[in-house]
């Protein structure tokens, strides 16, 4: 098929996913034809729909509008779609040419200057404080996002075409298609086993990436097993945040890098994988390019990714925080973060497991993440592309967490359990659909106080 910016139409399977929407909506804004299946509406197909990209969800056969050819029509899918799935079957079947998420992000990134984020956690955060830096200091940038930016509402950043900024994706080693001009590795924590088989292929995989630029255009968090620019946090990094203090929920530091230091600098968003982020994004910045002197108003000036400690309600009654954590070390920065900002106050956290396959391979360290809190709601395993294992329940997870405080709660009656709830602080958790129930949550303490 002819490169992309030849095909005129392009039609998405899981188009309502965070990744494919930002696909659909690039696609949509360069004047293409785009529309797309998704199994439930949601705010993201809302989006879609009010932007005029058409969205269905039935798998029918009569509803792909017959100018979707398969000699003009670009298929695009994500792997949480099954194989055996109807539409993606009869597509193979017609002779459409199709092609994963990450393949075409990797096209359209490949034709560019790019800067590509990679990491097991940090990818969101990291892509969207860069998008917004480079944006606010005036480069043409596009940046494709994994959440909800709050300062742009959406998922793609677009300022101009000249520079793309996407997250590195090691979800089935689709970062390696990536040729960036610049890139980072935040984290590089055991994940995706069922993919990898092990940690230490995980690591090589990772250290394969990196060697897709120069170590002077890689920047790695301190004390990873790559070589590149370090990142870190009052450490000796070649970039990092120094004289770090905390006043009224935002970070005040200094930034040194290579060529010195710029004082005073504010970032907004609580927790130190969060600062060490920014500091990341700041490097890479400055790397590119973007004038120094603009960078410190940039900062101060981004707002967060939705459920990334997002607060849902934040009042003298109560504090509600939404964050999409699913990963044991990804909790554990969410406890750091809440115990920072409120170190004196019991904390519940409500915790939804994401895919049989990560709950089975870091049952122990779950336990040991939620264990730091004062009390413990866990839903079911949210399945998502898996089905069961046995064995591997929220209920063997529950007993393996050392606390007096806990229970096993359903969707339908976590609201009436959380009301119930003495402590002022709650953070939920998880990649599920944990984020409809945050919502009922929410509106209830919206009306309650």
């Amino acid at each position: 098929m002819n490169a992309l910016k030849d095909i005129q139409h392009f039609y998405f399977i899981g188009i309502g996913g965070i990744g494919m929407s930002a696909l659909a909506f690039y696609f949509h804004k360069s004047g293409k034809h785009v529309t797309g299946y998704d199994k439930t509406p949601s705010a993201v197909t809302n989006s879609l729909e009010n932007a005029g990209i058409a969205v269905h969800f039935d798998d029918k056969e009569d509803v792909v509008d017959a100018t979707y050819g398969p000699e003009n029509t670009l298929v695009i899918y994500t792997p949480a779609v099954p194989k055996e799935f109807g539409e993606l079957v009869r597509f193979r079947e017609s002779g459409y040419t199709i092609k994963k998420r990450a393949e075409v992000l990797g096209m359209i990134a490949n034709a560019h200057y790019s800067l590509a984020v990679a990491g097991t956690h940090g990818k969101t955060t990291t892509s969207s404080i860069l998008g917004h830096l480079l944006a606010e200091t005036g480069a043409p940038v596009t940046a494709f996002i994994g959440g909800i930016t709050n300062n742009y509402n959406g998922n793609l950043i677009q300022k101009g075409n000249d520079v793309i900024v996407v997250e590195a994706d090691e979800f089935d080693r689709s970062f390696l298609q990536l040729t960036p001009d610049i890139a980072c590795i935040t984290s590089m924590d055991a994940d995706h086993l069922d993919i990898y088989g092990d940690a230490a292929t995980l690591e090589d995989t990772f250290k394969e990436f990196g060697n897709l630029v120069s170590k002077e255009k890689l920047f790695v968090q301190n004390g990873l097993p790559v070589d590149g620019l370090t990142v870190g946090i009052e450490d000796d990094a070649m970039y990092s945040a120094q004289n770090v203090v905390v006043e009224n929920g935002c970070y005040h530091f200094d930034f040194k890098h290579p060529d010195g230091v710029i004082s005073q600098m504010q970032f907004n968003l609580p927790g130190r994988h969060n600062l060490s982020n920014a500091i990341t994004a700041l490097g890479m910045a400055m790397l590119y390019g973007s004038p120094t002197e603009l960078l410190p108003k940039a900062l101060w000036s981004f707002s967060g990714v939705n459920r990334r400690f997002t607060y849902r309600i934040k009042s003298e009654h109560k504090v509600l925080i939404d964050d999409y954590a699913h990963h044991p070390t990804e909790i554990a920065a969410v406890y750091q973060s809440v115990k920072e900002m409120y170190p004196e106050i019991p904390v519940l956290a409500v915790f939804q497991p994401h895919l049989f396959s990560r709950t089975q391979d870091f049952m122990e360290d779950f336990a040991v993440q939620l264990s730091q809190f004062d009390e413990v709601f866990l839903l079911d395993i949210y399945p998502a592309r898996e089905l069961p294992i046995e064995g591997v329940t929220s209920k063997v997870l529950l007993e393996k967490i050392k606390l007096e405080k806990k229970r096993l709660v359903t969707k339908e009656h976590l609201l009436e359990n959380i009301k119930k709830a003495s402590q002022k602080v709650i953070v939920m958790m998880g990649a599920g659909d944990i984020g409809v129930e945050i919502l009922k949550v929410t509106e209830f303490f919206k009306n309650a106080y």
